[in-house]
């Protein structure tokens, strides 16, 4: 386990805004850092990052996680919770690293997450002071609904995109996490990916540029 996530960077020296890329369970930061490539040419004064989650995964041990999967990796319910709790922690102090390295205020910063970065993304922007530009969540879902209204302090924009044949995070959970969303009073888009499983498809990433675009136009 990590004390302190970290990230490599990529992008201009002198940056006027900022994503971060948080990765799916069993993955890594530097299996979404390579997404900078081919947005970088349409985002010139963006800086990427993308942090390895804090523990390594109990199902891979090469990859990482936010926190571990009851019925994936045979941990409890207790387990699961204090895991996310401290990626939680932890993750927000990054967001506040990277802008107070940057100099960057929150308005200049979009998350950008897949499956578990995903659900992480949608549970620690919302509870924040300030609110980021956007959010990007791609196949993943809204952990606890239940608590998003009466404890979202902020509400950045949201756009959900998945794939209508994914057999690891069901499609439903989508349309779930969105109109939870709505429901506390955020403005969500949505786009399906469509003959699309767990992943990330070229119109799904379009979408996304098109998305983190409009959020960080000066």
């Amino acid at each position: 386990m990590t004390e302190r996530l970290e990230s490599e960077r990529r992008g201009p020296e002198q940056a006027d805004s900022a994503v971060i890329f948080l990765h799916g369970y069993g993955a890594d930061g530097a299996d979404l850092l390579g997404l900078a490539e081919p947005l970088a040419p349409h985002l010139p004064g963006t800086a990427f990052f993308a942090p390895n989650a804090p523990e390594p995964c109990r199902n891979n041990p090469m990859g990482y996680q936010w926190f571990p999967i009851p019925w994936l990796d045979g941990s409890s319910e207790g387990d699961a919770h204090s895991s996310m709790m401290r990626s939680v922690r932890m993750l927000d102090e990054f967001i506040d690293r990277v802008l107070a390295d940057e100099g960057l205020a929150p308005e200049r910063l979009v998350l950008v997450g897949f499956s578990q970065g995903t659900m992480m993304a949608l549970h620690v922007a919302p509870r924040r002071d300030k609110a980021v530009a956007g959010i990007v969540g791609f196949s993943g879902r809204l952990l606890v609904p239940e608590t998003l209204a009466a404890e979202a302090q902020v509400k950045p924009p949201v756009l959900l995109i998945h794939g209508d044949q994914d057999q690891m995070v069901p499609f439903e959970d989508m349309g779930l996490a969105g109109q939870a969303l709505q429901a506390a009073g955020f403005t969500v888009y949505g786009h399906v990916m469509e003959g699309t499983g767990h992943g990330i498809s070229p119109d799904g990433l379009s979408m996304a540029l098109a998305f983190v675009r409009e959020r960080l136009a000066d």
